[in-house]
């Protein structure tokens, strides 16, 4: 049995080991417990993938294992990790475990509430891991069907259509992905569902690939907020309870980008090159319309919510430059924006919590009142701007000088306008920060209310550090995921 195995057992472990307990501390327990050892399995996978890296072995996928699931399709349970899937992992494990502590008082059903989360994260782990379409398939939807619980039940506003039409949204999504794989599946052969060996099989016709491709980028790319699909997404941000913001915005809407490269573009490269100028389209409106959108919004969680529809839009954008450079930016974006945008949620979160309201119009003078919460959403709103020394400057960098690399008109001329994103982002960013911490308090209430308590500011250091970690020191992340990049923008660019 292969480790990576572990991501899906100790979840499920834990799904029973919450199912068996029987009060809110034994709930709690389990969590933590169970979290950590997701998260230290991802720091050890992370470091002894890259000592086998630094030791020569170019093998396409590591900690491979497979076994016969149902032989009659050829559907097997194969799993294997490159530098794409190891930093992903990375991030599930940080946000899983940073999210327990930030629902540490959920209320109502905690145990029920426990439940689900960890049901989804057993999704998300599952779809990094495997590599065959199927259960890649299986465990993509099993990380969809909890949202639509945990926000129609723990949710607020207008929970239930939030979550409705979240859910509809996604399972359309899934309708077009299941119509590609099969595509997939009959047009090469009948003979795997392995991703590695579909794609150095090759033998998919052209005709087959353009008329599937878009089947399988748009049902990722519904998950990815592409334009114009994304508009589940900002309803279902600010309806969700914080952790399962954190996990939505900060995992599950990468499983659209990884989705998208992994299976559309890897699979599928000659129609990738047909029709990438189609979807680059559609994905420069998204980083500039997410952003615009951002700007006249008065709710914390909207406009962070239309500010991940723009950064996942610059994360297919990237994608569909198609050069190393681009595509390597694309994923340290999705690990970037991952880990900023749980921040951003998990602060949100809190102050909703304290002055039960979103409404930056309603809020003022945070930073003298609860100064632990205020600087953390400063450094936050840096990250999402921009700001060298942070995880975004070195992801938009890379994806911009990458996208520049892209030669011809049309391409530049996408670039520019995407680049538009980036002051967009800073008007916005600014303009919050300016009004709710920094102006005089807006209600004398506010005056009695606390700062962070322990649990909150474990999870929000947890996550300045890794947000400030990887803009100091990028060079190991960016080694490790252009090792998982190369091969497959060599392989599309080979055709």
């Amino acid at each position: 049995m292969s480790i990576l195995t572990l991501f899906v057992i100790v979840p499920l472990v834990m799904l029973l080991g919450l199912w068996l307990a029987r009060n809110v501390n034994q709930v709690r327990g389990v969590m933590v417990a169970g979290s950590s050892v997701l998260l230290l399995l991802a720091i050890w996978l992370t470091v002894e993938f890259i000592q086998i890296r630094e030791g020569g072995n170019t093998d396409p996928m590591l900690f491979t294992y497979s076994v016969p699931w149902f032989e009659p399709l050829n559907i097997n349970y194969s799993v294997g990790v490159d530098g794409i899937s190891v930093v992903m992992i990375l991030l599930s494990s940080i946000i899983v475990f940073t999210g327990t502590f930030a629902s540490w008082k959920i209320k109502p059903l905690t145990k029920e509430y426990f439940l689900w989360f960890t049901l989804l994260s057993v999704g998300v782990f599952g779809f990094f891991i495997c590599t065959d379409l199927f259960t890649m398939f299986m465990f993509y939807e099993v990380a969809l069907i909890p949202m639509y619980l945990l926000i129609g039940v723990w949710g607020s506003g207008p929970k239930e259509y939030s979550a409705m039409k979240l859910t509809l949204m996604l399972m359309g999504g899934s309708a077009l992905l299941i119509i590609g794989i099969l595509g997939i599946y009959f047009f090469s052969g009948h003979t795997t569902m392995n991703v590695i060996e579909i794609a150095n099989m090759h033998n998919i016709p052209v005709d087959k690939q353009n008329f599937f491709f878009p089947f399988i980028f748009i049902g990722f790319g519904v998950l990815g907020a592409l334009f114009p699909f994304h508009t589940w997404s900002p309803d279902g941000h600010a309806s969700a309870p914080t952790a399962v913001s954190m996990l939505h915005a900060g995992v599950l809407m990468k499983l659209g980008g990884y989705g998208c490269f992994r299976i559309a573009m890897f699979l599928l490269p000659e129609a990738a090159q047909n029709l990438s100028w189609i979807f680059l389209i559609l994905t420069t409106i998204s980083v500039v319309y997410g952003a615009l959108s951002a700007c006249v919004q008065t709710d914390l969680k909207y406009i962070n919510a239309y500010s991940s529809v723009s950064h996942c839009g610059l994360v297919l954008f990237a994608l569909l430059m198609m050069t190393k450079t681009s595509c390597t930016g694309a994923v340290l974006q999705m690990l970037s924006h991952g880990l900023m945008t749980a921040l951003f949620f998990a602060l949100i979160g809190m102050i909703y919590g304290r002055t039960h309201t979103r409404d930056v119009r309603k809020l003022g003078g945070l930073m003298k009142i609860m100064p632990f919460l205020a600087v953390g959403y400063v450094i936050a709103g840096l990250a999402n701007l921009g700001l060298p020394g942070f995880s975004g400057f070195v992801a938009e960098m890379t994806i911009f000088v990458g996208s520049f690399e892209n030669e011809g008109v049309f391409h530049t001329t996408a670039t520019i306008i995407a680049c538009t994103s980036i002051v967009i982002t800073a008007v916005y960013i600014l303009r919050v920060v300016g009004k709710i911490l920094f102006q005089q308090v807006a209600d004398p209430a506010y005056e009695k209310l606390t700062d962070a308590t322990w649990d909150e500011r474990f999870a929000v250091s947890c996550l300045i550090f890794c947000v400030a970690g990887l803009g100091t020191f990028p060079l190991w992340v960016s080694n490790v995921i252009h090792g998982g990049v190369e091969p497959i923008i060599n392989h599309i660019a080979s055709l």
